[in-house]
């Protein structure tokens, strides 16, 4: 395992410290950071400055870490932005042109990795998404239940510790990308997911928005509940998963793969919760900790059937041609799920046992030194 590293201290403001740019991670992400930091060959960089033009993007790793932290960049303008980052950059129409070039490369992937078997003269859509999605409601035979399993029977501390800073890249902003489509949406599809969204923020009570009780468990945890703190530490398997619902979120065309996403996480979400709040409990985290889990427990189970018949119902009722795209978003959910689950336990199960983190976390690392809380 590298040597253990210091993190920064926690920042002044907490939780709602505005998120600064990360380090670069490749030619793409480099010239990204460095524009909105104001860095450019030619002087000081502003909206209109030139970015890497669109084709340099076309030989990027779809799945690497330089595409993907170059593409979160450009999303988080589009949320909270960076701290010191002029926000019309949000705008611009040569980070936008670049943008769109590394979506299509993400997107080219996540198709071709995705594409079901060709059926013999062609396929039922709607019978393949009705597959998907039954799919997801089949218990693993073993009882393992990926990450969320291993925490719950065997995993350590600090796994626990590196399991909570992989998930604030998504939880902290959690059910922010799938408010983007409902504008695109109309009728019951449209009723059903904003009633999904207002449980997911709070249902009108502040101190229970999703976003924020994962503040909490950071907070009982030990670890840096401001936005954006680990996103330095996230390799790319936990980047993807975020970009792949802002891909969809901010793109009309794909309103049936968030759908599609939405609907695969809710239906996921509430065996995984019960795993993680066992994992908790066993590990000695306290209430607050738990309180995130056993809340969306209860909640996700009911969100499941409004997703599945009121939401991707509601739309396929309107538009039957989207079936595919919302098949498309359910299996890039379980395509990038697999693979962020296949980095942890294979780094948890290395010989020796070594982070999942780009960065170590202070004081939590795989080695028999580590106290258990």
């Amino acid at each position: 395992m590298a040597a253990e590293q210091t993190a920064p201290p926690l920042r002044p403001g907490g939780r709602d410290a505005a998120p600064v740019l990360p380090e670069p991670r490749g030619p793409l992400s480099r010239a990204v950071i460095g524009a909105l930091a104001g860095r450019s060959p030619d002087g000081p960089a502003r909206p209109g400055t030139v970015v890497p033009p669109p084709r340099d993007a076309g030989s990027a790793d779809p799945y690497g870490d330089d595409l993907q932290l170059a593409l979160h960049v450009c999303f988080e303008l589009h949320y909270r932005g960076f701290a010191g980052v002029d926000p019309d950059w949000e705008w611009d129409p040569e980070l936008l042109r670049l943008r769109g070039a590394l979506e299509t490369v993400f997107l080219g992937a996540l198709r071709a990795d995705t594409a079901p078997p060709a059926a013999p003269g062609g396929g039922d859509a709607r019978a393949e998404l009705e597959d998907a999605l039954d799919e997801l409601l089949v218990e693993p035979a073993d009882g393992g239940g990926g990450v969320a399993g291993h925490l719950r029977d065997a995993g350590q501390w600090w796994q626990l510790l590196e399991h909570a800073a992989h998930r604030s890249v998504y939880h902290l902003k959690e059910a922010d990308p799938h408010a983007w489509v409902i504008p695109r949406l109309r009728g019951r599809a449209k009723t059903a997911l904003v009633a999904v969204e207002h449980d997911e923020f709070g249902g009108g009570r502040p101190d229970r928005i999703h976003s924020g009780l994962y503040a909490d468990l950071l907070e009982d945890l030990g670890l840096d509940s401001a936005y954006g703190a680990y996103v330095d530490a996230a390799p790319a398997p936990m980047l993807a998963t975020v970009n792949m619902m802002s891909c969809f979120g901010l793109r009309r065309s794909l309103r049936g793969a968030l759908v599609g996403h939405f609907a695969a996480a809710e239906i996921t979400t509430a065996p995984a919760a019960r795993r993680m709040a066992r994992a908790l409990e066993r590990l000695g985290a306290g209430p607050r900790a738990r309180l995130f889990y056993t809340e969306h427990i209860e909640a996700d189970a009911v969100h499941e059937q409004v997703l599945r018949h009121d939401v991707i119902g509601g739309l396929l009722a309107a538009e039957p041609e989207l079936a595919a795209d919302v098949t498309f978003g359910v299996r890039a959910t379980g395509l990038l799920e697999d693979r962020l689950a296949a980095h942890l336990l294979g780094a948890w199960g290395a010989d020796p046992p070594r982070s999942s983190l780009r960065r170590p976390l202070p004081g939590a690392a795989p080695a028999d030194r580590i106290a258990h809380r």
